[in-house]
């Protein structure tokens, strides 16, 4: 049992060694990132979901891109879609700020709208996840996040979850 134990240790300590040497240059000043996250469809959404209830189908696709100014410190914009039966389609923008804690941890602010018709809505969002390194340059990132609304007449505020798939240039 003691071997189990031990090996089970040396694993989980080689693996985090690894990820941490592999997170460190595709986080690094002058770096690039682009992210498509899938997720539950909400508040100015940026991400990949479909969702189908009583036969209506609502849809978003959506793409985020970054640029890192400095080591494990992004600035990103984002655009999306969001469509669906008998419903007008709205578009998404995003752009805020992406900083890396101890190169696995994504936290993150952003300022968050919707068009619609000429009209919209604003949020202010807030996240934090994980950074899960599967290559030099390719991480999955589990994500919550909270679109604190700007105008509670226009819009609620949401809570969100992620899952991304960020690619580092």
């Amino acid at each position: 049992m003691k071997k189990v134990v031990f090996v089970l240790f040396a694993v989980i300590g080689l693996s985090a060694f690894a990820q941490d040497a592999n997170s460190s240059s595709a986080l690094s000043k002058g770096s690039w990132i682009i992210e498509a996250n899938t997720g539950t469809l909400t508040t100015g959404s940026t991400a990949f979901s479909l969702a189908s209830t009583d036969g209506f189908t609502v849809y978003s696709v959506g793409m985020e891109g970054g640029y890192f100014l400095s080591d494990n410190l992004a600035l990103k914009a984002g655009l999306g879609y969001v469509g669906g039966d008998d419903m007008d389609g709205q578009f998404n923008y995003k752009i805020g700020a992406k900083y890396y804690i101890i190169g696995q941890i994504p936290v993150g602010i952003d300022f968050t709208g919707a068009s619609i018709d000429g009209d919209g809505a604003n949020w202010l969002g807030i996240q934090g996840g994980y950074a899960w390194f599967v290559a030099n340059n390719v991480s999955i990132e589990p994500t919550l996040r909270y679109n604190a609304t700007l105008d509670e007449m226009k819009a609620q505020s949401a809570f969100q979850g992620l899952i991304g798939f960020v690619f580092h240039f």
